[in-house]
């Protein structure tokens, strides 16, 4: 199945109260079994996530209603990833 990265980066809209929430929703991705690896980078700019889906638009709809997009805490971005 191709995996997706997704990159979360902070908006000056930041809210620290996305953050819990959106690692109750990283939880979820990973019981369903579609997250792989998840962290924040060290600057604290955002982190990242790796994710498998059926195809890009699953991916982004994924990403998408991660609650630090839905709150306008950060930018995420989803790249179709060839990780070996």
């Amino acid at each position: 199945m191709p995996r997706y990265l997704v990159t979360t980066m902070r908006t000056a809209n930041f809210q620290q109260s996305a953050i819990a929430l959106h690692y109750v929703f990283l939880e979820q991705l990973r019981e369903k079994g579609v997250l792989e690896l998840a962290g924040p980078f060290t600057d604290k700019s955002g982190g990242a996530y790796l994710l498998t889906a059926a195809s890009l638009e699953d991916a982004r709809a994924m990403a998408f209603s991660d609650p630090v997009h839905t709150t306008g805490s950060s930018v995420v971005t989803v790249y179709e990833w060839n990780a070996q």
